[in-house]
């Protein structure tokens, strides 16, 4: 589609107000990209008042995705975003939509309020929880809104709130549970971040430990949950400036994920990322280059070449540069 009357539209617009910064959308149609049972769109020109501009009607559910957005060569003040249609036959979007049914886990309103609480409406979350605990009709659901009150409360900055919700959280679940049963490990290791969040280092360490240790008995030895309690407890020692600590377990959390994940997830990045810092803050600047530049490459392959956290890495790998 020429956005030229669009163009028009927006050139005007900007001459009347300086401050105005355009936006110029060009769709593309593949019609072989679209389910032929389901066309989200009509062309509406033979009705339009100007046959002329050919004009395209979509509906509310049309689906695009974002090939490119760049500043206009002629007019900085204006940027063109290029858009190509697409469906749920997308299996992008598909492995997309599949992912999120799987972190947004439960049913009817628990999972809305997963969802507000992902999407950071900590209010609305907050209001649909205190409503949902006054109307819970059994322990294991008062324990999990308890447990989800804790962590919205951790995301506030409410952090003695957070706590005493997850405390009585943990105060259900045992009185019908085995202390090592492995649904605690996670309240006990949101305690922990609650308390590394405080700064109260020694408090974290005994919380995230005792989430270890059920998680050890609870999953096999490579799975990724068990090299987040690692990499939770090493950074705990690396805040402290316990760096050999910090490496002993940053060391352990590399060792699973490797195994776990493929060569360029991110997650894999992060752990190389956490030894290089330690080594960097140890004054061993050779061995925290090595680390750094293998997260750097693993981020440039899976993150967009924008990114904050590849200039976060390159910056870290230039001081580490300058030292040796």
């Amino acid at each position: 589609m020429e956005p030229k009357v669009g163009m028009e539209f927006v050139e005007r617009a900007m001459k009347k107000n300086p401050d105005v910064v355009g936006v110029i959308f060009i769709m593309t149609i593949d019609q072989s990209k679209i389910s032929t049972s389901n066309t989200p769109f009509a062309m509406i020109d033979e009705h339009s008042a100007i046959p002329s501009e050919q004009e395209i009607l979509f509906t509310m559910h049309t689906l695009f995705r974002v090939v490119e957005i760049k500043q206009m060569a002629k007019n900085n003040r204006l940027w063109e975003v290029q858009l190509t249609i697409t469906d749920d036959n997308d299996p992008q979007l598909s492995t997309l939509t599949n992912r999120i049914k799987e972190e947004i886990s439960g049913r009817g309103w628990y999972r809305m309020g997963k969802l507000m609480l992902t999407v950071g409406h900590l209010d609305q979350a907050e209001e649909l929880y205190q409503e949902l605990r006054k109307n819970a009709s059994s322990d294991s659901d008062r324990a999990h809104i308890y447990h989800m009150l804790g962590m919205l409360k951790d995301d506030q900055g409410k952090y003695q709130e957070a706590v005493k919700f997850y405390e009585k959280s943990l105060e259900i679940k045992r009185k019908t549970l085995p202390e090592d049963d492995a649904s605690l490990a996670p309240t006990y290791s949101n305690i922990g971040e609650v308390y590394r969040n405080m700064g109260e280092y020694s408090k974290a360490l005994e919380y995230y430990e005792k989430g270890l240790e059920i998680t050890k008995k609870a999953l096999p030895p490579t799975h990724p949950d068990l090299a987040t309690s690692y990499n939770n407890i090493g950074l705990v020692y690396k805040n402290m400036g316990e760096y050999l600590k910090a490496l002993e377990y940053y060391e352990k959390d590399l060792e699973i994920t490797k195994k776990a994940l493929p060569p360029t997830h991110p997650d894999l990045a992060t752990s190389y990322n956490n030894i290089g810092l330690v080594y960097k803050n140890m004054g061993e600047y050779s061995k925290a280059l090595s680390y750094l530049e293998k997260s750097l490459s693993i981020k440039q392959k899976s993150l967009p070449s924008t990114h904050p956290l590849i200039k976060t890495t390159i910056d870290n790998i230039a001081v580490v540069k300058e030292k040796l």
